[in-house]
């Protein structure tokens, strides 16, 4: 999400560097860039010109310290502005009220509510240690039940059985009486989609809300459908009150205009942000850092968080203490390096939130393709343990086994003999501090700002080699 605004606007405050001063002469073509940055992002014509205003008359004037470059001074404004349009900080679900809190879904069709509903259940059990269950009142769609059921399985939250046949206020009040009955401390209630002209419907939710008397209405919206997710918000939020928004399908959307627009537009924040296909991939919507991401500073704070919450941490730990003993790192532990590293969301998902992307060269990160290391893996599992162990024993009618076995070439697995030999020489320097020691180097970075005012990079804004 945000490479298409990420890069342009980073080559916009690199256009600034060696200024002394912040005048209107000298940011007026960079105002102009920004602008057609944020409009190109498909952010509302209204939020662009207020933004373009604030950010213009704090910029124009400043002094620039000597610790910083004009870019710098003129990211750290537009920075600013950025999360005071997001949203000064991350607003949280108000769940204060006499259990079951009733949290209501609201929504488009299409926008991936019922997926949203499994998602924040188990975001609720797992990090809030809440007891949840979610209802389907979606009597349109049974299909829609039957999604909600298998999910809450999956995830391991009550599911209260509903029917096609019944009346959703119906449902409603059957669940809240069981929702009780089971002492739960969070009922989500997943709607049907409806269009924001659908007069009976909007009649329908409207009534539903007012025998739940929920702790929240969150407006559940698709990114991808840009500044028109802000109006369709807005329209919502005049014949319901919401209480805030959730962003779906953002890692499908390279512009992030919704994000930028949502909040300025209905006044209501934006809670969560959903990152993924997977019940896990929902994040609560930090504006700060959503802002840092934009103008290519990354998001350590987020990454930090991801891998506490999903790399293994006994596997981790078992592989410092080999290291440490001075036991070699073999292809089962790259392996299982690679496996955490997909857990994570991939390579682009941990780029994405590495200091220093806006400095990338233009189109940089879309070259990075999460293929070659599923087959890698692929590669790795053909083999016997004695080979993953042990490569040095990998002659030439071991590997076309292993080759054939994972459908591959010679120069795949050649590759990959090459890769593993630089990482382990890469574990030989880091003595056993892992993932650890990574990540306090990640948060050291965090502040420290490289050539062309961003911050965190290596000289000429490559990524070390490995």
């Amino acid at each position: 999400m945000f490479e298409n605004l990420t890069e342009r606007l980073s080559g916009t405050f690199r256009k600034l560097s060696g200024k002394a001063t912040l005048t209107e002469n000298n940011i007026q073509d960079a105002l102009r860039e920004v602008r057609r940055a944020l409009l190109e992002a498909d952010v509302a014509l209204p939020v662009v010109k207020d933004f373009i205003d604030r950010v213009s008359n704090r910029a124009v004037g400043q002094e620039v310290s000597k610790s910083l470059t004009p870019g710098q001074a003129f990211i750290k404004v537009v920075q600013a502005e950025m999360q005071a349009i997001m949203g000064s900080a991350n607003s949280e679900l108000n769940l204060k009220s006499v259990p079951p809190a009733v949290v209501l879904m609201a929504g488009l069709q299409g926008a991936g509510k019922t997926t949203t509903v499994a998602k924040l259940a188990r975001l609720l059990k797992t990090k809030e240690q809440k007891k949840v269950m979610v209802v389907s009142a979606d009597v349109y769609r049974p299909a829609a039940i039957k999604q909600l059921e298998t999910l809450a399985s999956d995830i391991g939250v009550e599911f209260f059985a509903s029917d096609a046949s019944q009346m959703p206020t119906a449902i409603a009040d059957a669940a809240l009486r069981e929702a009780r009955k089971q002492f739960v401390d969070v009922l989500l209630v997943d709607t049907a989609g409806r269009l924001a002209i659908d007069q009976q419907m909007m009649e329908e939710i409207a009534a539903l809300h007012a025998q739940l008397a929920p702790v929240e209405t969150l407006f559940v919206v698709d990114a991808m459908t840009g500044q028109d997710a802000a109006n369709t918000a807005k329209a919502f939020n005049d014949a319901l009150p919401l209480t805030g928004v959730v962003l779906t399908k953002a890692d499908g959307d390279a512009r992030g205009g919704a994000a930028l627009s949502v909040r300025h537009i209905t006044g209501k924040p934006i809670k969560f942000i959903g990152v993924g296909e997977k019940t896990d991939a929902l994040e609560p919507f930090y504006p700060d850092r959503i802002a840092s991401r934009i103008l290519g500073m990354g998001d350590v704070l987020s990454l930090i968080e991801e891998a506490e919450q999903k790399v293994d941490k006994k596997k981790a730990e078992r592989l410092a203490r080999k290291i440490k003993k001075g036991k070699g790192f073999d292809l089962e532990d790259f392996k299982e390096q690679l496996t955490q590293m997909q857990n994570m969301g991939g390579v682009a998902s941990i780029m994405d939130k590495m200091p220093g992307m806006g400095a990338m060269p233009p189109g940089a990160a879309n070259m990075v393709d999460d293929s070659q290391f599923r087959r890698m893996e692929a590669i790795i599992n053909s083999m016997t343990m004695r080979e993953r162990v042990n490569p040095d024993i990998l002659n030439g009618s071991r590997k076309r086994r292993i080759t054939q076995g994972s459908g591959t070439q010679i120069q795949d697995l050649n590759r990959l003999l090459k890769q593993h030999k630089q990482m382990q020489k890469v574990m030989k320097k880091m003595k056993g501090g892992g993932m650890a020691n990574m990540m306090r180097g990640l948060g050291g970075m965090q502040g420290k700002m490289g050539p062309g005012g961003m911050p965190g990079m290596p000289p000429g804004g490559k990524f070390p080699r490995f």
